[in-house]
């Protein structure tokens, strides 16, 4: 696993319980999935010396995170079978050839334009109309590189030159966001988990449900255009999918190849997790059965605004509540907005279960 994130140490606690050994390559021996790794090799991405050390100890390689350089994916896959490839990330990389591609495919994805400034953005706006959201064309995730525009004013005020090259976007007014995760093997077998709804809080992910409240057309459709972007992108184990869903429409907003904070809610809620079928799919191994195991389940992120000057949250008084369980990621330092774990629960009621999360994410600001 390339990477040492949250990400990196389920995978590996999931790769475990089949019987693999997981190695880790990241920045340091501190990050979350070195502590439940076989072996850690540290250095940073673009150590050739360091990534090839890695890499002549593995039997297949894959990634945490699409935003890691070519070249470490090429020294990686002269060693081993590396998924997802070098082509695939050069796409991810890049929100402009990513949704381009994706349109070219026939495939629905929101409107966009690529801008350079703001009279570009102002121009845009012609064909997109305000308000837009400008993105950063590489790089950021959960609201990071991003502005929304409501006018010409707003498009003044953009550090341009901070950004490189932008993709403006159409505002899409939705009924729903959902996420749809697929595996898919080498040989060219996918299969897609139920489909997830998701609730949005400053642009990082708040709340996950299953299944979501759309009609089964609607399902059918937005599986069908997950799949047929995995095989668009000739994506090797996950790709997530994030849509927006408006009547019967749905859109391609985003995709991921890698699991994703939506999937977390599969740990307890899906006969295989999104990192069982990871696995899974990368060896080769048949995939596994993607079915809910309980009428309906909720997850939630807990970010690092709930360490309240720099004491830890009460964690007895939300483990106090029956039907919550508690994954943390391990990490050292609470930042605000970082996620440092989530909690899941499953049930009968699928609002009841959003609201009994809610609540036990209050507990944890008590005072022990």
């Amino acid at each position: 696993m390339v990477g040492g994130g949250q990400l990196g140490r389920m995978f590996a606690v999931a790769a475990a319980k089949l019987g693999y050994r997981v190695g880790v390559f990241c920045g340091s021996s501190d990050e979350p999935a070195a502590a439940v790794a076989s072996f850690t090799v540290c250095g940073p991405l673009e150590d050739h010396s360091a990534i090839e050390d890695f890499a002549r100890r593995c039997d297949v390689i894959t990634l945490e995170f699409e935003n890691i350089p070519a070249e470490t994916i090429a020294v990686c896959s002269r060693y081993a079978p590396t998924y997802p490839d070098a082509s695939v990330l050069a796409t991810a990389q890049d929100r402009l050839i990513e949704k381009t591609t994706l349109r070219d495919a026939g495939l629905p994805v929101t409107p966009f334009a690529a801008v350079r400034d703001a009279v570009e953005a102002i121009a845009t706006a012609a064909t997109l109309g305000w308000p837009m959201i400008v993105k950063t064309q590489r790089s950021g995730y959960d609201g990071k590189g991003q502005h929304r525009l409501n006018t010409a004013d707003d498009a003044a005020e953009v550090d341009w030159q901070a950004g490189g090259e932008w993709v403006a976007e159409a505002m899409i007014t939705f009924d729903r966001e959902v996420s749809v995760i697929v595996a898919r093997t080498a040989d060219g077998r996918s299969s897609t988990f139920p489909v997830f709804e998701n609730e949005h809080r400053n642009h990082v992910l708040d709340l996950t449900t299953l299944p979501a409240s759309i009609p089964a057309s609607v399902e059918t459709e937005a599986r069908r255009i997950a799949i047929a972007a995995t095989e668009c992108l000739d994506v090797v184990g996950l790709l997530c999918v994030e849509m927006f869903v408006r009547g019967d429409e749905v859109m391609i907003n985003e995709v991921a190849p890698r699991p994703h904070n939506s999937g977390h809610i599969t740990m307890e809620a899906c006969a295989t997790s999104q990192f069982e079928q990871h696995v899974r799919a990368i060896c080769g191994l048949p995939l596994g059965d993607t079915s809910m195991i309980v009428p309906t389940a909720a997850m939630m992120n807990l970010l690092g605004d709930l360490w309240v000057e720099d004491s830890p949250p009460n964690w007895p008084a939300l483990l106090s509540i029956d039907g919550v369980s508690l994954h943390l990621y391990g990490k050292h330092a609470a930042r605000p907005g970082r996620k440092m774990g989530h909690i899941t629960g499953v049930g009968n009621q699928k609002e009841a279960i959003a609201e009994r999360l809610k609540k036990a994410r209050a507990q944890l600001s008590q005072k022990t």
